[in-house]
């Protein structure tokens, strides 16, 4: 409690180092090394702090609250569900909810222009973020094989893979073998052995619901703390909804919302780490007379080249019980189909994860896929058991016309709300219809017979993406803003590409990267 404001913070009248926005996957990263490194930070959060203990049960319902529930908009052809798969809310943001799948991006997603003639290439290499990678996997750690077959990586990670595996994972391992197809394990944010007083992952299988063991990985319980005891202060129910600027071009601090008043924080830098709707959403939000078209966008990409991941599943019937609720709901995988095929039938690939249900998103899935209702629906609910499902994260391409840009429309706090406007480009089709054809062929040559497709989408990326050029891109290879010397973006609206894996590794590791340049600015007096 600070006495003189009767707030419950202690810095509001001073100015720090650095404010970062957004205490999800990425936020923490970045405030656990500045804290570390003696800056004076404030981590701000909208939505609430969780308390595992308390909040967290094996109830898919009321989990539901873990997602970002503010208004939001779409557009677009194939406009995406913005659901509970989508991005968090509360500190620890998607990871309280996610399936803690963590492979590496592969070096050729760094290089899809020059090696595939499509997309753009980033401007750092697979090289730059590979120390990151590895610090990452040894601190959360992540379990895995001890040879990876695909990208840049082969292991061993630091904990053994999680073994035996399911029935419902057993389907891709044995459907992958009898087709000639590799298949491995998957590296997991999700312990196999004891680790700093967390216990090892007895297959609950509600870590889409969050882990109430603490058995997988999220920021709110590894990253939090260690930046709390960094001296870092976080500021949960707190919406910071604009970034100020000096007539130098200077970010000075924020303005954020707290039960309903306005209050001001001041500092050297700012971070925002709000996801790739709620980053460019904020540029946007900030627009100055000097800035009609917000901050950072000169080029005018901010909101621009927004991506998903194509998320088709492919559900099964067998004849005998499957059980898919057992488990982890990743846990087995193949990326052999990852990169363009030698045929010159599609640019890029997709991924192929076995995928375990819990029953009401099993029934989500039937619905969305067939419109059954009644007795039909309840046949099918009936027959769960017997259903093994199949996802693909298929890779989509950049493209100036999906964008995230701002409503007439109000929020709950009155803010615009973000429009989401995407459809899928003719390269992106012909890999879900490649991904979808192998992943009948796998639950075939298993026992399985398919009887349902259901299209859907997964992870959200670009907005703001990274770039030497100043003309066509919003943050350099640091995640500096080109228009904003103290202003730097750190999570995944930098993405370039989206590749085709899971990406919060991925966004982790640059957004590592960039506090590491940050505290190196400071050092130097650039900040």
């Amino acid at each position: 409690m600070n006495h003189e404001t009767g707030l419950p913070w202690r810095n509001l009248n001073e100015e720090v180092d650095v404010v970062i926005v957004g205490a999800g996957a990425t936020g923490p990263v970045v405030a656990q090394e500045l804290g570390r490194a003696g800056l004076s930070v404030v981590l701000f959060e909208a939505g609430p702090y969780w308390e595992v203990s308390r909040d967290f049960v094996s109830d898919e319902l009321h989990m539901r609250k873990t997602a970002w529930r503010f208004h939001r908009l779409t557009a677009g052809s194939d406009a995406p569900e913005l659901g509970h798969n989508i991005s968090g809310s509360g500190v620890g943001g998607g990871t309280n909810h996610f399936t803690a799948v963590v492979p590496r991006f592969f070096p050729s997603d760094f290089r899809t222009k020059t090696i595939d003639g499509v997309g753009e290439d980033w401007p750092i290499t697979y090289e730059d973020l590979a120390p990151y990678y590895e610090q990452l996997e040894k601190e959360i750690p992540v379990s895995g094989p001890k040879h990876y077959p695909w990208g840049g990586f082969h292991g061993p990670y630091p904990y053994p893979a999680r073994e035996p595996v399911a029935a419902t994972h057993q389907v891709l391992r044995i459907g992958c073998e009898k087709l000639g197809i590799q298949s491995s394990v998957a590296p997991l944010a999700i312990l196999s052995a004891p680790f700093q007083g967390r216990p090892p992952c007895i297959n609950r299988g509600f870590c889409a619901q969050g882990c109430l063991p603490n058995s997988k990985f999220s920021t709110l319980i590894h990253h939090i703390p260690r930046a709390l005891d960094a001296g870092v202060e976080l500021r949960h129910g707190s919406m910071v909804h604009r970034i100020l600027v000096n007539k130098d071009d200077r970010v000075e601090g924020v303005a954020f919302l707290f039960q309903g008043k306005e209050y001001r924080q001041r500092a050297k830098a700012v971070v925002v780490c709000a996801s790739a709707i709620e980053t460019p959403r904020l540029l946007l939000l900030s627009a100055d007379g000097r800035h009609p078209q917000g901050l950072a966008n000169r080029s005018g990409m901010v909101g621009k080249c927004f991506m998903v991941h194509s998320g088709h599943e492919v559900v099964a019937r067998f004849s005998e019980e499957i059980l898919p609720y057992k488990g982890t709901p990743i846990l087995t995988t193949t990326q052999d189909f990852y990169e363009s095929p030698g045929d010159g039938s599609r640019a890029r690939g997709f991924s192929i994860h076995a995928h375990g249900s819990r029953p009401l998103a099993f029934m989500k899935i039937v619905t969305k896929a067939t419109g059954a209702w009644g007795r039909h629906l309840r046949e099918m609910a009936r027959d769960y058991n017997y259903f093994a499902r199949l996802t693909i994260v298929g890779e989509v391409l950049p493209q100036m016309n999906n964008t995230i840009t701002l409503s007439d429309e109000k929020d709950e706090v009155g803010l615009p709300s973000p429009v989401v406007t995407f459809s899928y480009g003719d390269n992106d089709r012909k890999v879900i219809e490649a991904a979808v054809a192998m992943c009948k062929q796998v639950l075939e040559a298993a026992g399985g017979r398919v009887e349902l497709i259901s299209p859907d989408t997964s992870h959200m990326l670009g907005g703001c993406r990274m770039g030497s050029n100043p003309t066509d891109s919003v943050v350099d290879g640091w995640g500096r803003c080109h228009d904003h010397k103290n202003l730097f973006l750190a999570d995944t609206s930098v993405f370039v590409t989206s590749g085709a894996s899971n990406p919060t590794l991925t966004a982790m590791a640059l957004a590592w990267r960039t506090a590491d340049y940050i505290v190196q600015e400071f050092r130097a007096g650039n900040l």
